[in-house]
């Protein structure tokens, strides 16, 4: 564990000396008390004495702009492993790095590196305690166009060596090449020498089989055949495909497949965004009794459904009377049931379990995000408004419950700031629910504000940590995030309000929150700037279009500028009918709806910045905003990310972006008042 520790700290930054008041005061574990390796207290110590006294002004910009050097943290299933990855940024690399803790003999070894402009890891899983499944994405081209590439890598963690997992016999099947090859059906506990995998091109329709793959080898059985339409399985608790889920266009049809035959038995059919809409999550142990997710008085809900009987009766398992709930659940092999749902333990054990760790770790939010299969071992991320999180390896025999790393040691929550939860009404009455974001210390008076929507824009803010809300705060602006009409959470009614609705109804709730927090005395009318990203970006824009009365300036990380060129490029892709049912299809009205259209009345000074390898929101929409802004010779500053993605992955590209933002907002709003120190 020595080892493990010196590992993780890697002496970059050591922890604050709240973090160390924080883990050291901790005295009652799961099962007894919390026992701290004396080399572990020793470099606490080392990091308090050297963060005695503490500066509330502000952090560098490097402090925000480095993504978590280590993440995806996950023991094997014996707890024996501990795997991770690094990342390693120098002036000609940035690598990320698949890294391997011998938890018992402390020896550790790098098993795959890559360099995220070629490639990145998104997800690691065990498959067994001698494989990883290691998913990454890259950009690529199809027929011309930019799209996103995803691969499986099955790697050896004795050996090291890696391979694609459809390779050989299955790859020789393929009549051509899939887009997305990493799609897991299933893991199987019991049969450790195979996995379930997702994978169309087995066939010449468009439609997805499931494979049962021999990671021992490289044979492959195809075990569930496509049909024209599938694009996902569902399996049950022994590992067979019995849900799959048809698109045609905005049309879906769920089904059940019947005794590992190929005949189907339709089971709902819905148009997308529709409250008839019954999502399929996954099995009880029994394979008949499927949990679902559909709408409930106007919420979504989570549902059982016994697929044995002829009426399909959904039975109430989980609701909110204000919120829809998470269709999550999780299922413990172990116990061969249910144990968890939305995020919440339903097992009394695991129940108790929770309680104790939240005993334990006070004033924290404590989620259990990997776990040995005999529940020895386990992984907690520890995490407030204020601390993005910390990472505690916990062993129930030994009684202990070790420090492992932060997810952004550089930043002390002791200098971050909570997030207040606000509402408003916005103009029609809807009441729209938001977080307000004020520099530490701050008691009243008007500040100089980031109004700040978020991206998606079907997607949601939360009064949890984030690193942009944190920076602003540090420079000393108020922030103001809203879940407008059409963010996703708030119930089927508010969804639908947001179809459509770009730079309408949509817009208009990110001014009326605007003029509601100035009414308040709270933002300060002639110090206020609008931000955000992608969709963000997109409402920043029309923000400047729309209000320039309420704004000095706009920030557009990857932000949409032509509406009717991103529904435009969708053309040839199977989502294309969703994009427009979602955007739009009236191409007057969308070119209204656009900043684009409106290059020559903007007043405002414009910040853009946009990656060359976007596959979300492609770069012409950042470039032809730039292009039409200085030909009419607009206050306008670009900023191209030479091989920049869509989320801001790497350092480089993190720290070009809030430098630039840094001095933008310093020069359009006024340098904040610098904080006092705190002795």
């Amino acid at each position: 564990m020595r080892a493990l520790f010196l590992l993780l700290t890697a002496v970059k930054y050591f922890a604050s000396m709240q973090a160390f008041c924080y883990l050291a005061a901790v005295k009652i574990l799961i099962t007894g008390t919390l026992t701290l390796n004396s080399l572990f207290v020793r470099a606490l110590l080392i990091g308090a004495l050297l963060s005695s006294t503490v500066y509330a002004g502000q952090l560098p910009v490097e402090a925000f702009a480095s993504a978590p050097a280590i993440d995806m943290l996950k023991l094997s299933p014996d707890g024996n492993k501990l795997s991770m990855i690094q990342r390693l940024e120098t002036d000609k690399e940035q690598l990320v790095l698949l890294k391997l803790v011998d938890l018992e003999s402390g020896e550790q070894k790098f098993l795959m590196k890559a360099d995220t402009r070629e490639l990145n890891i998104f997800s690691v899983v065990w498959a067994n305690n001698r494989q990883l499944l290691v998913k990454a994405a890259y950009a690529s081209h199809r027929y011309g166009t930019p799209v996103t590439e995803t691969r499986l890598v099955v790697v050896d963690v004795n050996t090291g060596k890696n391979y694609n997992a459809v390779r050989g016999q299955l790859q020789r099947k393929l009549v051509r090449t899939p887009q997305f090859q990493s799609e897991i059906v299933a893991l199987m506990p019991e049969d450790e020498e195979h996995f379930l995998l997702a994978l169309d091109g087995l066939s010449y329709g468009m439609g997805t089989s499931v494979v049962k793959i021999n990671l021992a080898g490289e044979i492959a059985e195809v075990i569930a055949h496509s049909r024209e339409n599938l694009i996902d399985w569902v399996a049950d608790r022994s590992h067979t495909p019995r849900i799959a889920v048809f698109r045609e266009d905005k049309q879906f049809q769920i089904k059940q497949r019947l005794a590992e035959s190929n005949e189907f038995r339709l089971l709902w059919q819905f148009e997308a965004f529709s409250e008839q809409a019954i999502w399929p999550i996954g099995f009880d142990a029994d394979p008949n009794i499927l949990y679902v997710s559909a709408y409930h008085d106007g919420r979504k809900a989570i549902f059982t459904v016994d697929l044995s009987s002829t009426d399909l009766a959904l039975q109430l398992v989980k609701a909110d009377a204000n919120y829809d709930v998470p269709a999550d659940i999780s299922y413990s092999w172990q116990d061969n049931k249910i144990i968890a749902i939305a995020d919440e333990y339903i097992d009394d054990k695991y129940r108790t379990f929770q309680r104790a760790l939240d005993k334990a770790l006070p004033d924290a939010e404590n989620s259990i995000i990997s776990m040995s299969h005999d529940q020895n071992r386990y992984i907690v991320l520890s995490s407030s408004q204020t601390n993005a999180g910390i990472y505690l390896l916990g062993d129930r025999k030994a009684k202990s419950l070790e420090y492992l790393t932060a997810k952004f040691a550089q930043l002390p929550p002791e200098q971050m700031v909570a997030k207040q939860t606000i509402s408003y009404q916005a103009r029609d009455g809807l009441t729209i629910e938001g977080f307000l974001t004020t520099p530490l210390g701050y008691t009243q008076g008007a500040l100089p504000t980031i109004i700040f929507p978020h991206g998606g824009p079907i997607s949601f803010d939360d009064d949890g940590f984030d690193y942009w809300t944190q920076f602003f705060a540090n420079r000393g602006y108020a922030v103001l995030q809203m879940n407008f009409r059409g963010s996703y959470g708030y119930g089927f009614d508010f969804m639908q309000m947001g179809l459509q609705g770009w730079g309408a109804q949509m817009q208009d709730d990110v001014e009326d929150g605007t003029r509601w927090l100035i009414s308040k005395g709270i933002a300060d009318a002639k110090r206020i700037c609008i931000v955000g990203a992608s969709y963000g970006g997109y409402a920043a824009l029309m923000g400047a279009v729309k209000t320039p009365d309420l704004y000095r300036c706009a920030v557009s990380f990857a932000g949409v500028s032509d509406l009717k060129a991103l529904v435009k490029a969708q053309r040839g892709f199977t989502n294309y009918e969703i994009v427009k049912k979602q955007i739009g299809d009236d191409f007057d009205v969308l070119e209204q709806r656009s900043p684009l259209t409106f290059a020559r009345q903007f007043n405002l000074p414009v910040l853009l910045i946009h990656g060359t390898d976007d596959r979300s929101v492609r770069v012409n929409q950042s470039r032809d905003l730039y292009k039409a802004l200085r030909r009419y010779d607009k206050d306008v500053q670009y900023i191209e990310l030479e091989d920049g993605d869509h989320y801001l992955s790497t350092n480089s590209h993190r720290l070009q972006t809030f430098q630039a933002m840094d001095s933008f907002l310093q020069q359009h709003l006024t340098a904040p008042v610098q904080q006092a120190a705190i002795q």
